[in-house]
């Protein structure tokens, strides 16, 4: 199978997906206590409909979005409501959350299936609204918004992405290995909603065994009706997950500037999504658990654990057996993901990932002066000019970068990590960004 990619730029980090990608995945007992957040989506914060002291279910809804863009969020667990009130966040420093007890001689919820064939586009469309769920490959945005696209946009194809081209993240990777039919389903189940026939599944080919199992799975799945889903693999480059190369690699229709896939007729969902996406559809399940890679060396064990969301790191990490010689904690990938000072944050919806890194594993060196190089131009798949980015705002001229088209820039990390000067780039495409928009 011929491997398939993007033009432009690109990296080939070191992977380190071997501390985890031979693991099976491992479901972590609930906690005694979990912390939701009210901003687990893109959007607007949700609002608290329960109140303290009040007892809720497993599954239940205790906050909603009513008229802005948002999704609503449900307990993780049978208990009582402890509180409200701000508490520290991964990436918003700190959030009001819904804070939960658990009763600890409640049994788990159970779910009975039923055929999603029978219900209609609007239907499912509502389950899917119902259940919480979001883009789970980091961005949150509400997926029932998603697969909503306007009467005018010529939507003919569904994307999966499988590619996981993040460093030690191999999530996405054992759902396919584990959940091949349900993967396929959920896709097929998108594809009801979207009323159109064609999804293509891009996988790299780093992850062999997922493209057999997935295969497997599709082909047997083609003989259910006239939709059509196909496997794709693709060749191991960073960033090759992200949107717009995902998409230029699958199908090789270039999104343009500021513009969306459905533009160039395409809809992208994240492996996670759309296996959450059946589980709504068929058992009208909420989105409430997680499947999350736990790894980096200072970890005393690496894990891929399902969890339930609102459970803290430290429960995690105390699950884990601790840490030894931990320098740095990465929300998410080690590429984009967000510094933490603090285990005493909660697993959310989005959360893809957490890397527990040893001194072996960091780099806290100083950064240097732009040497000129001209490697981040090299390297941005976007054919950004990085290194002018950086050298504007430490001129004090961030305001003055969109000429660069800085808001092309998604902040996948290239450019930082092939600079020899160890220049923060990507910091400074984020302050150049902050900069515009002051001056509006």
């Amino acid at each position: 199978m011929a491997g398939t990619t993007f033009a432009k730029g690109g990296i080939h980090p070191e992977e380190h997906k071997e501390l985890t990608e031979h693991l099976a995945i491992e479901e972590m007992p609930p906690p005694s206590q979990v912390v939701l957040p009210l901003s687990m989506h893109f959007g607007a914060i949700a609002q608290p409909i329960v109140k303290k002291k009040q007892e809720v279910q497993e599954g239940e809804v205790i906050a909603v979005v009513e008229k802005a863009l948002g999704a609503s969020i449900h307990s993780s667990v049978t208990g009582v409501v402890k509180a409200i009130e701000p508490r520290p966040h991964p990436t918003m420093v700190r959030c009001g959350a819904i804070i939960i007890d658990r009763d600890p001689s409640a049994p788990p919820r159970q779910y009975s299936t039923e055929d999603w064939k029978k219900l209609s586009r609007e239907q499912l469309l509502a389950r899917i609204k119902d259940a919480g769920i979001v883009g789970m490959g980091g961005a949150g945005f509400p997926t029932h918004v998603k697969l909503s696209p306007p009467p005018n946009a010529k939507v003919d194809t569904l994307v999966l992405n499988g590619a996981e081209c993040e460093p030690y993240l191999t999530t996405d990777h054992r759902l396919m290995l584990e959940y091949p039919e349900k993967v396929i389903e959920g896709a097929r189940i998108i594809l009801k909603v979207l009323g159109i026939k064609q999804c293509v599944i891009g996988i790299e080919l780093n992850k062999a065994d997922a493209i057999n199992v997935m295969n497997k799975a599709a082909a047997q799945s083609s003989e259910k009706d006239d939709t059509v889903v196909r496997i794709q693999g693709m060749q191991v480059k960073y960033p090759q997950g992200s949107e717009k190369q995902l998409i230029y690699s699958l199908t090789k229709r270039s999104v343009p500037g500021g513009g969306l896939p459905f533009d160039v007729g395409v809809i992208v969902q994240n492996i996670s999504t759309t296996l959450a996406i059946f589980e709504a559809c068929l058992m009208q399940k909420p989105l409430y658990e997680k499947v999350a890679t736990f790894s980096g060396r200072a970890l005393d064990r690496q894990a891929n654990l399902k969890v339930k969301v609102g459970t803290l790191l430290s429960d995690v990490v105390e699950y884990l057996g601790g840490t030894k010689d931990l320098v740095k904690i990465v929300s998410g990938g080690p590429m984009m993901g967000f510094a933490i000072s603090s285990i005493d944050v909660p697993v959310t919806k989005t959360t893809s990932g957490v890397l527990f890194l040893n001194s072996s594993e960091t780099d806290l060196g100083e950064f240097g002066p732009c040497i000129h190089c001209g490697w981040c131009m090299e390297a941005c798949p976007m054919g950004l000019s990085p290194k002018e980015v950086g050298l504007y705002v430490e001129a004090g001229r961030g305001h003055l970068t969109e000429k660069f088209g800085i808001f092309d820039c998604f902040e996948c990390g290239c450019c930082a990590y092939v600079c020899p000067a160890k220049r923060p780039l990507v910091q400074f495409a984020r302050l150049a960004k902050i900069a515009i928009k002051k001056r509006g």
